[in-house]
């Protein structure tokens, strides 16, 4: 029994070397934590398979152990104990386990995430049951059972129980959906699962000791009920007819029964017929319940069992000892001998109902009736039935011990040619010796593989991928255990007929390759990296020794030892044998000295000579010795023999080989006969290669990206442009079904449009009718309303002239009261002008005067006459802003367009009366502009007159009087013409006086100057009066057109004064 320790190691082997067959132990699993204490398993579950279980430890570790691939790991910690798992769930990565804190979570063993979180229960969960289908679970506390939806884990009910009685178990029963549920007054009640409907209730037996149930055990067709407690009695009941049929006793050393499990097989169509009972003294026994006969058991009282699980498919149990570890049984071993006859020591009575008398329906089971089977390791018993034949001569070979007479073996072998193909493996082990350190190759497997090996299956391609990565697995332990190995090119040639030979064991294949190795590759390493040239030599020599005439063709053909002996020697004679061939061959390499290897490589040699004698070219040998040949292993095997026997000891390889050595055991041999300079600078060198391929590599996967991703988007554009394409013709084909579906519908169209065509000529006489009689009521209306707007319209129209008469003679009277202002204003003004006049008069008499007694005061006077001047010329500027009278009229001609531009339909004639109300003031401004010429140009004459009258007054002083004089006129001239022009300015500003004619006579008694004014002021009263009388009669006539025409228009004044 191999103990397998899994420590603090997250995955791992589950056992090392292969179980042999016939143990029933597999395995033995135990975990030591610091200082070698060992934390205790409390739980096991198997999967729905049947080859892999969950394990929980104390520490609250789950590991998943796969029996089928010998594999380990660590799939959650969850920090606290468990108390119970569940590992059948509908997803078969996820499973359940009950903690200690009284919650259920559910966990991914792939992804080790934590999938939900359940609570509600209030004491510690002892039991999980997973429904057939594994989408529902119950969960079992000690107060309380709760059934889980395992698709939303919500809780779906709640089983709630009186404190008097407490919960043994609930579970489904398999392949239905009936819930079982047992209590401590050893009631039992079945339900539905859907509606918790209460089927049927077991009865109580009313007769014979109380069991107080505690284990329940159901069959998988779910029509068995097996029960036991606190006796050693078992009730067996059938839940189809709900009646207890059996109760079998066990034997006495059962006080209490902890629980019972039933035992698949295969082809029993679910009901099982195999009962296993675990008591109080850790002794699982495993029962038939319809014989009643004790057929094996488990376990002993040194090595107790807590806790068992069996898988659904019958082949394993996983077993939890009383010291914590985990027992991995085979069910095939512990029931390979059950079919052989037993003499019966067991009583059975058999007869009565149930419900009765309960000592007619039981049975006896008596431990005589099993013999102990050896033991497997470690004091752990497994009692199997077992007859008292002998064994057969296969299981006595089994038993050899490792050690074999050499001797023996030898002459065994010349006597047949080779061994026995049953037991050659076996011989061969003993043979070679092989340690089987599995500590030693574990270390070596767990550095796994080489970097030198990485790229393997490039180089050598093998269709077989278990062949190929054994052959990488033993050549990555063979460079962990010697550098060199990792060097030497054709260590994969030697090694794979071992490989393919011992596949199933890669332990027994590397340590029979190290062997060889050590003993026949002896010196082969001296010369690396070439071949080993003193190996060669001796093959030469002794091929020299024994056939002459064949090493000299051989030299003439040019032909080295390195061409027809290095590569049988470093195929180990693969290439050139078959399977059969190459086994006998070896039987006798192995079973002589390391030079018998070196010898055969000769006789094959010599034993093909006449085929070698006729070759001549290279490529020829080199294919003969790369090829299998027509050639008998016996007379070559034979021919070795001879060649060993009759090489003298000069050239014998013997004396330069050292007997054989078998491996040391527990650790491997240190191997270092290899130039280590030569293989450390080669394994700089290929490490160094190999970071320069691998930025090869990932360059080239790089640009293979890129022209992936080149690739792919061309395809994508050329996908695209297909996809276009097809959308194109496919919307052509949408047109074109378009096009003829609404040509369909314009032709129904057309045929709908002529019949309601042919309703609506008809509907429309049938309508012309009612709309001649409503248009007729129409117009009747329309006239009456017609009627009704002339009279308003002509009522308007004589409200209209009321309302003009009366602003004409409005204005009338208002330009009455302006010519009365303006008469009297022109009143004023001659008042005025002749005050001033004689104020003007009478100044200048005192300055003509003045200037008479003394000259200086000329200036003076001058200045005085100027100041008159300017008061005579604002005299005369008042006198015409009397004449502004004109631009009222106008403004009042401007309102009255203002009012007559509001009527609509006489816009035209208004306008045009507009135009030539605008030409007519044009031609009056005109004439204005004339007259204020005319009279700057007068006083323009006076003042030059006046600048002449100066001259001549400083060139003779004896003219004083008459220079007097002249002042005075040309002073008066200057006042009027200046007084002229400031009126047309005024008259220009529209400040709305009016003119005033000043006739002012001057004492010189000029007459030029009296006629200028006179003339230029009755100009413009006769220009003035004209264009009034122009304007008047141009009112009248509009006033005329405007009473012809029939709308209405605004009345304009007749005259205006």
């Amino acid at each position: 029994m191999e103990v397998t320790d899994i420590g603090n190691k997250e995955e791992g082997k589950v056992w090392h070397r292969k179980p042999t067959p016939g143990k029933s132990v597999l395995a033995t699993v135990v975990r030591t934590a610091q200082q070698s204490k060992t934390v205790r398993f409390l739980h096991v579950s198997f999967d729905t398979t049947g080859d892999s279980f969950l394990a929980g430890d104390h520490h609250g570790n789950i590991y998943f152990f796969d029996i089928s691939r010998n594999r380990f790991r660590l799939v959650q910690r969850t920090g606290q104990a468990c108390t119970a798992l569940a590992f059948s769930l509908r997803r078969t990565t996820e499973f359940l386990v009950a903690l200690v804190d009284h919650t259920i979570k559910c966990f991914d063993k792939d992804t080790k995430q934590l999938v939900s979180w359940m609570r509600g229960h209030e004491g510690a969960v002892t039991s999980i049951s997973v429904h057939s289908s594994g989408r529902y679970a119950i969960t079992t506390s000690s107060d309380t059972a709760q059934l889980w939806d395992l698709d939303t884990f919500q809780r779906k009910r709640k089983l709630n129980i009186r404190q008097s009685v407490g919960i043994q178990k609930v579970f489904f029963l398999p392949l239905s959906n009936t819930i079982l549920s047992c209590f401590s007054d050893d009631s039992i009640f079945a339900w539905e699962s859907d509606t918790l409907f209460c089927r049927y209730q077991l009865p109580v037996p009313d007769s014979g000791p109380r069991i107080f149930y505690k284990a329940f055990a159901v069959t998988r067709d779910g029509k068995s009920l097996a029960a036991g407690g606190r006796s050693n009695l078992l009730h067996l009941w059938c839940l189809e007819s709900q009646q207890l049929v059996r109760v079998i006793q066990m034997p006495s050393q059962v006080r209490t029964v902890r629980q019972l499990e039933f035992l698949p097989e295969n082809f029993d169509g679910g009901a099982s017929q195999t009962l296993g009972v675990l008591s109080q003294d850790g002794v699982m026994r495993f029962i038939n319940i319809h014989t009643c006969k004790l057929l094996f058991h488990m376990g002993s009282v040194d090595e107790a069992i807590t806790a068992v699980a069996v898988g659904p498919n019958g082949r394993h149990i996983a077993a939890i000892m009383d010291n914590g570890r985990i027992n991995i049984y085979s069910v095939q071993s512990l029931t390979q001998e059950l079919s052989k006859p037993l003499p019966s020591r067991v009583a059975v009575v058999s007869g009565g109902g149930a419900g009765h008398d309960f000592s007619n329906i039981k049975m006896k089971v008596r431990s005589e009736a099993v013999r102990p089977a050896r033991r497997s390791g470690r004091g752990t018993q497994v009692k199997i039935l077992r007859p008292p034949a002998g064994s057969s001569a296969e299981d006595k070979e089994n038993e050899l011990p490792a050690g074999l007479n050499k001797k023996r073996l030898v002459a065994l072998l010349k006597a047949f040619g080779e061994f026995p193909a049953k037991y050659r493996m076996f011989v061969w082990k003993s043979l070679l010796c092989l340690p089987e350190n599995h500590a030693a190759y574990s270390s070596l497997t767990d550095k796994g593989l080489h970097s030198a090996f990485l790229t393997l299956h490039d180089k050598y391609p093998i269709k077989s991928h278990k062949l190929q990565r054994g052959l990488q697995r033993l050549l990555s332990a063979l460079a962990h255990w010697a550098a060199i190995f990792a060097e030497v090119e054709y260590i994969p040639l030697l090694s794979f007929p071992f490989v393919k030979l011992f596949q199933n064991n890669p332990m027994l294949c590397f340590e029979v390759v190290a062997t060889v190795i050590v003993n026949w590759c002896q010196h082969w390493f001296e010369y690396f990296p070439n071949p080993p040239l003193n190996i060669l030599s001796m093959a030469e020599n002794i091929l020299a020794h024994h056939d002459k005439e064949l090493l000299q063709h051989l030299m003439d053909c040019g032909i080295t030892s390195q061409l027809y002996v290095w590569p049988l020697l470093e195929t180990m004679f693969s290439e050139v044998l078959t399977r059969d061939e190459w086994l006998r061959l070896f039987d006798n390499v192995f079973s002589n000295h390391p030079s018998f290897l070196l010898m055969a490589c000769v006789a094959y040699v010599i034993s093909c000579r006449e085929p070698l004698l006729l070759c001549s070219q290279k490529k020829d040998f080199e294919y003969f010795f790369h090829h299998r040949n027509n050639l008998d292993v016996g007379a070559m095997i034979k021919e070795t023999y001879r060649i060993t026997g009759s090489t003298p000891a000069a050239i014998h390889p013997r004396t330069l080989l050292s007997d054989f050595t078998p491996l040391t055991g527990g650790q491997y041999p240190i191997f270092n006969q290899y130039p280590e300079f030569i293989v450390e600078y080669q394994s700089r060198e290929r490490e160094r290669i190999r970071l320069q391929e691998m930025e090869y590599l990932k360059e080239r996967e790089e640009l293979s990206a890129l022209r992936a991703d080149f690739v792919c988007r061309q395809a994508e554009e050329k996908a695209y442009y297909i996809q276009q394409e097809l959308l194109q013709k496919a919307e052509e084909q949408r047109r074109n079904i378009l096009a003829q579906e609404e040509e369909k519908l314009a032709q129904q169209r057309t045929k709908l449009t002529a019949m309601k065509r042919e309703l609506k000529v008809k509907e429309l006489h049938l309508l012309d009718a009612t709309r001649r009689r409503f248009l007729k009521h129409q117009q009747d209306l329309r006239a009456s309303q017609i009627e009704r707007l002339d009279q308003e319209i002509n009522r308007k129209m004589d409200q209209r002239e009321q309302e003009t008469a009366a602003a004409v003679q409005d204005l009338e009277v208002r330009q009455m009261e302006l010519e009365v202002q303006r008469k009297r204003l022109e009143q004023d003004l001659m008042k005025k002008q002749e005050r001033v006049g004689r104020e003007v008069e009478e100044a200048v008499q005192l300055k003509m005067r003045a200037a008479e007694r003394a000259d200086e005061t000329g200036p003076e006077l001058l200045h005085g006459a100027e100041s008159n001047l300017q008061a005579l010329e604002e005299s005369l500027a008042e006198a015409y802003q009397l004449g502004l009278e004109s631009d009222w009229q106008r403004e009042v001609l401007g309102r009255l367009q203002q009012v007559e531009a509001e009527q609509e339909r006489k816009r035209d004639l208004l306008a045009e009366l507009r135009r030539k109300t605008l030409a007519e003031e044009e031609k009056l401004a005109h004439t204005v502009r004339e007259v204020a010429g005319r009279k700057w140009d007068e006083v323009m004459n006076s003042r030059a007159e006046l600048q002449e009258q100066r001259l001549a007054w400083s060139t003779a002083d004896t003219e004083g009087e008459r220079l007097l004089h002249r002042p005075a006129a040309s002073v008066a001239a200057k006042g009027v013409n200046t007084a002229t022009t400031r009126s047309s300015a005024a008259t220009q500003r529209q400040e709305g006086a009016s003119m005033v004619c000043l006739n002012s006579t001057s004492p010189s008694g000029s007459s030029t100057t009296n006629f200028s004014l006179d003339r230029g002021r009755a100009l413009l009263d006769s220009s003035e009066r004209e264009l009034l009388k122009e304007i008047r009669e141009l009112r009248q006539k509009l006033a005329a057109r405007a009473r012809e025409s029939s709308s209405p228009s605004v009345p304009t004044p007749s005259s205006v004064s």
